[in-house]
């Protein structure tokens, strides 16, 4: 026998578990009848797939059965089981990346009831057992480990761990069981009343029988194959639950069945909350696949694209063989098919979600709408539909997002673009100078700052016939006919300054031109039409990705005094630190789009030399 530390993680969630005040303890045992449930599935798996594994699959069951003398709750299953590295592994520390975070906003919250409303959204599973015992035993066998292993642990610091040679197939819990108390909301978790209750409400759809005295007590229709008539809001939240490892209830149900050459069922699930691995890089995606009420594979990848990977659910196959791998399903033409359908109608769900329940949409857009607007870069074939289902922040409101079909609405006449930028923030965005003419000639811009942003706007070309158009690159066409004319007098007439200021910044621009953006700002640097953004450009150095040097534009106001000033001083043949004063004014502009300096230091020293001459 071994005894062994829990690590740090699993000790501090351990202890919440015991010690935190929870409202609903019964989860304990739906938990505890969804992992035997995963077992199950895994043993009949594996049973196809290898054909030399020596066990039993005729009676594949979940038993739960209680010791009202010894005061105990054991639920066993006669599933695939663990070896005794899967123990230590599994059991012994918390693997699952969101713990941490988890723990962290445990600490933010202000009051026990919104400790207990976090609990369950994480997928705790087996330490919820500590709710409700003093003591877990488990007893479990994998059949190609030799001996079985039995682990106990009180919730404290340690665990033992130790070999048991006559173990049986599968694995079981036993709950050493806290006093009943009412006051604290703890039942008797040993009637069997109780235990009925807590698998009906929650187990019902449960594939595998869960008997208690001999008796199946949970149902086992798989809720894809009843009417929908038949099926209550309450058992589509359940499975839900179960399925996803979520405690909220969907925001959305979505039923589909296909029938003729290539027959199928799903029933999928749109989130009232995003994943806690939404992006992360380890994050789960994918349904759950059956072929013929048999579980197949968990996250089915295959069967959902990466930017839906917040949705979750089942599809139940008809025709695919039992035997089917990941590395088959890549190539399958009727997975491929069954994906394409599964999208658009999730996509059909999405926007029909935004017309009928706006304020549901709006939730859902906030918690999932970045991993969404992915499939922009991903999914060319369904473009257009996403695009559709897309909300943006824009000048228009400071409360409310806008859809682009909203925003075409609004397009002033004449208006062939919509005009976006980029940023860190809505408020980086407002202030920028790159935003001044289009407010004062009353242009509406969206304002795009999830890190997504910077990728697809390069790569969608339109939506409804207008182009996407950045007001921080290329030209931005604004001008009347009779501005335009003013406009090319004034060119010329700084024309020699602007090719003098070139060639003193040569290292750092590309080109010095007068601006048509700038309304009380002296200047602004701006990218070529085809150019990356500095904050894109940022995210492919911090990648690993070093990039061409890429010079930009800058702009100058020619009816700001300082540009005024400069010009007037190189008309009049005044060279003495005009130089300095044309470097000035390129970091002012880098600064004022939130850029970096190449050199700080030296601007700084540049403007101090300045502020001593007003002296």
């Amino acid at each position: 026998m071994e005894t062994l530390e829990f690590q740090s993680e699993a000790r501090q969630l351990l202890q919440l578990m015991i010690h935190s005040i929870y409202s609903n303890k019964d989860t304990f045992l739906r938990e505890l009848v969804s992992n035997a449930s995963d077992a199950l599935d895994k043993l009949r798996l594996e049973s196809f797939r290898d054909k030399d594994m020596q066990v039993d699959v005729d009676d594949l069951h979940i038993v739960i059965e209680s010791d009202p003398s010894e005061r105990t709750l054991t639920v066993r299953d006669n599933g695939i089981g663990m070896t005794r590295e899967d123990v230590v592994r599994l059991i012994g520390t918390i693997a699952k990346s969101g713990t941490a975070e988890f723990l962290k906003q445990l600490k933010e919250q202000q009051s026990a009831s919104g400790s207990a409303d976090l609990i369950g959204q994480f997928g705790i599973g087996f330490y919820s057992s500590f709710m409700v015992a003093d003591k877990v035993t488990l007893v479990t066998k994998h059949p190609h480990a030799e001996k079985g292993v039995r682990w106990e642990s009180t919730g404290e610091a340690t665990y033992t761990i130790d070999d048991v040679d006559d173990a049986p197939q599968g694995t079981s819990v036993t709950l050493h069981l806290k006093p009943s108390d009412d006051e604290d909301k703890l039942p008797d978790y040993t009637e069997p009343a109780k235990i009925r209750e807590i698998v009906k409400r929650y187990s019902d759809f449960i594939t595998w029988p869960v008997r208690l005295g001999g008796e199946d007590i949970n149902s086992r229709k798989a809720l894809w194959a009843r009417p929908a008539s038949e099926v209550t809001e309450e058992e589509y939240a359940e499975f839900y639950r179960h399925v996803s490892h979520d405690w909220n209830a969907p925001l959305e149900t979505i039923r589909m069945q296909a029938e003729g050459t290539f027959e199928y069922q799903a029933l999928l699930f749109l989130p009232a909350q995003a994943p806690l691995d939404l992006f992360m890089r380890d994050a789960k995606r994918g349904v759950q696949l059956y072929v013929k009420r048999v579980f197949i594979m968990d996250d089915c990848a295959e069967l959902m694209p990466e930017y839906l990977r917040f949705v979750k659910g089942v599809v139940d196959a008809a025709d695919l063989s039992l035997n089917v791998s990941r590395e088959i399903l890549q190539q399958d033409r009727q997975i491929q098919l069954m994906r394409r359908r599964l999208v658009k109608k999730v996509l059909s769900s999405i926007k029909s979600l935004m017309s009928a329940r706006q304020d549901d949409y709006r939730k859902f857009w906030g918690e999932v709408g970045a991993a969404l607007k992915e499939g922009l870069l991903s999914d060319h074939d369904n473009r257009d539909a996403i695009l559709d289902v897309c909300s943006f922040a824009s000048t228009h409101s400071e409360e409310s997002l806008t859809t682009l079909a909203e925003y075409v609405s609004r397009m002033k006449d004449g208006q062939e673009h919509i005009y976006f930028m980029t940023g860190d923030s809505r408020v980086a965005v407002e202030n920028s100078p790159h935003m001044e003419a289009l407010r004062a000639k009353g242009y509406e811009v969206l304002i795009l700052t999830d890190t997504i942003d910077e990728m697809w706007v390069d790569s969608v070309p339109s939506f409804d016939g207008r182009s996407f158009q950045s007001v921080a690159k290329g030209q931005v066409d604004l001008e009347t006919e009779e501005e335009k004319s003013a406009s090319e007098a004034k060119a010329a007439e700084f024309a020699d300054l602007l090719t003098w200021m070139q060639e003193q910044l040569r290292e750092t621009v590309k080109e010095v031109r007068l601006s048509t953006r700038l309304t009380t700002s002296p200047a602004c640097v701006v990218g070529d039409a085809h150019d990356i953004t500095p904050t894109l450009e940022k995210m492919y150095k911090a990648m690993g990705q070093e990039l061409p040097k890429i010079k930009r534009i800058l702009e100058l106001n020619p009816s700001h005094p300082l540009v005024e000033g400069l010009h007037k001083a190189f008309a009049a043949g005044e060279r003495d630190g005009l130089a300095d004063t044309a470097e000035l004014v390129h970091g002012l502009a880098l600064l004022a789009e939130g850029g970096e300096l190449a050199d700080p230091s030296r601007f700084v020293k540049l403007v101090a030399d300045r502020v001593q001459r007003t002296f």
